[in-house]
């Protein structure tokens, strides 16, 4: 206010005390709304994070979002794969609704249709600047992309003012990155070919030319084109110049990312920055390598801590952290051994990245989707734990909630009392989805209905939580779901069997034998 009225008071023309104002009461209105950053790990688990004391790695920059904010010990993606968690944290929508929303392809169309709001819509009505920086593996395009022309159907056709992202993951192609429309630094005169069809001519691979196998050789999946020393998923031709190295590939997010918070001081900004660690390939910058003493996995794991670091570092120095809200999670839960020959199994010791959970990635267990959650935000959360049930799902409706908007949203729940801290409950009642499978949360409740199927992924050695006969654990006594009691609860478990039914809705299942009948 007193910036105000000396605006008023001031020896300049009439028109320039006015824009002078106008600005002024742009800085004010900002500085009333909260920036939002959504910093997302890849495949972290609770035991990777040590401020939930289950596992043998520091990560002290986390720790400290932890420790000046509130760790809830009950929060869940809404899968156990990335590309449905992410669908479900932008759009506030379960993901089972959509039978696309499964792990794509490096050159899928966009899964998201341009009608369908995105959380970057919600703020960017609110006056929020927005931006993603990492992993997108949302689609893009039609299906016929043409990777040398601008892209359409991207991020910034869904609310994003500002991207720069890979496609999908760091074992997919293309391993590029795409700055708004462009892919960056690619050269007319070598245009860039994507196939998940078929190889193109003359191109080596991991089966043809094993010696290009420098840096990772694959255990399983990962044997088509070969960049950087590293066998990829799908195959490519051309595009060199544009080509990322692994190795620096965090140090290029985090630019881009303090580059995007500082570029607008008069507007609050919305940051989505999705981390590709610790996902397969891991191949950290040098400066990491051997740190951890868990190998490549564990490197990765200390370097995606100090990105963290490096943010909150300039959030400090720019006097913005105290009305920053920061959400800190991953898009499901860990898994070691996920292609690649890099000693993740060999190594971990007596690090429980799984946090004592059963299952991990790809599983219908507490492993597959619980996940790290952590919330700072100096201005209006005080330090502490939360065991409430919340849902990255709810991020949609408890950010509209927080700008006072009412915005309906098909599965998104207001939790924002529960985000801050002032209620201990949460959410009564959670589906949870893997590979097309569903399970339920139900107050201390787990229950997975009978499926067909292996009940153990034997390549990345992951229980899935498949059984012939229905599972029912209390999460209470039971953490790590050793103890069934479905044998022994009939009107309970008919009582949950109705519930799930009903959350579940007129929903049909991707798989024939998914019956909760």
């Amino acid at each position: 206010m007193k910036i105000i009225l000396r605006l008023f008071f001031a020896k300049k023309p009439l028109w320039v005390s006015i824009c002078l104002l106008l600005s002024g009461i742009g800085q004010i209105l900002a500085q009333n709304k909260p920036n939002i950053l959504i910093i997302y790990a890849d495949d972290l688990g609770i035991g990777d994070v040590s401020a939930y004391g289950k596992g043998k790695l520091a990560t002290p920059n986390i720790d400290k979002l932890a420790q000046g904010g509130l760790r809830f010990t009950n929060a869940y993606a809404t899968s156990a794969t990335c590309t449905p968690s992410r669908y479900a944290l932008l759009t506030g929508q379960y993901p089972w609704r959509n039978p696309r929303a499964k792990i794509l392809t490096g050159d899928a169309p966009a899964l998201l249709d341009t009608a369908q709001k995105t959380v970057a819509d919600l703020l960017k009505t609110q006056g929020y600047r927005t931006g993603v920086v990492g992993k997108w593996h949302l689609g893009l395009g039609n299906g016929s992309m043409d990777w040398n022309q601008p892209i359409q159907q991207n991020p910034n056709d869904l609310g994003f003012d500002y991207s720069f992202i890979m496609a999908a993951t760091t074992d997919r192609v293309p391993t590029v990155y795409i700055e708004n429309r462009r892919v960056v630094g690619l050269s007319a005169q070598d245009p860039l070919q994507v196939s998940y069809e078929k190889n193109f001519p003359g191109e080596p691979t991991a089966l043809t030319n094993p010696e290009l196998l420098t840096k990772q050789k694959w255990h399983h999946g990962h044997n088509q084109s070969v960049h950087n020393g590293i066998p990829r998923i799908g195959f490519m031709r051309g595009g060199k110049a544009a080509l990322w190295q692994d190795e620096t590939m965090g140090d290029v997010f985090v630019e881009k990312a303090l580059n995007f918070i500082g570029s607008d001081a008069a507007k609050p900004f919305f940051l989505y920055f999705a981390l590709h660690q610790p996902h397969v390939p891991r191949v950290p910058h040098p400066r990491f390598v051997g740190k951890s003493g868990m190998g490549p996995r564990g490197d990765a794991i200390l370097e995606l801590d100090w990105c963290v670091g490096e943010i909150l570092k300039h959030l400090q120095n720019k006097r913005l952290l105290n009305n920053t809200l920061i959400l800190f999670s991953s898009d499901n839960g860990p898994v070691l051994n996920d292609g690649y020959y890099d000693d993740a199994v060999e190594k971990v010791g007596a690090h429980d990245p799984f946090g004592g959970l059963r299952g991990g990635k790809y599983s219908l267990f507490e492993g597959g989707a619980k996940v790290p959650f952590i919330v700072h935000w100096p201005a209006r959360v005080s330090p502490g734990v939360s065991d409430a049930l919340f849902c990255q799902l709810d991020l949609y409706a408890s950010l509209a909630a927080l700008l006072k908007l009412n915005t309906p949203a098909m599965d998104s729940q207001n939790q924002l009392t529960a985000l801050l801290g002032k209620d201990k409950k949460g959410r009564k009642e959670l589906v949870l989805e893997a590979s097309g499978r569903l399970a339920y949360r139900s107050g201390p409740y787990a229950f997975i209905p009978p499926y067909k199927g292996m009940a153990v992924h034997k390549e990345v050695n992951i229980e899935l939580g498949v059984a012939p006969s229905a599972q029912l654990y209390d999460l209470r006594s039971d953490p790590g779901q050793k103890n069934n009691l479905a044998s022994g609860s009939g009107k309970l478990l008919t009582k949950l069997k109705s519930a799930m039914q009903k959350a579940v809705g007129a929903y049909q299942t991707i798989n024939e034998d998914i019956q909760l009948k």
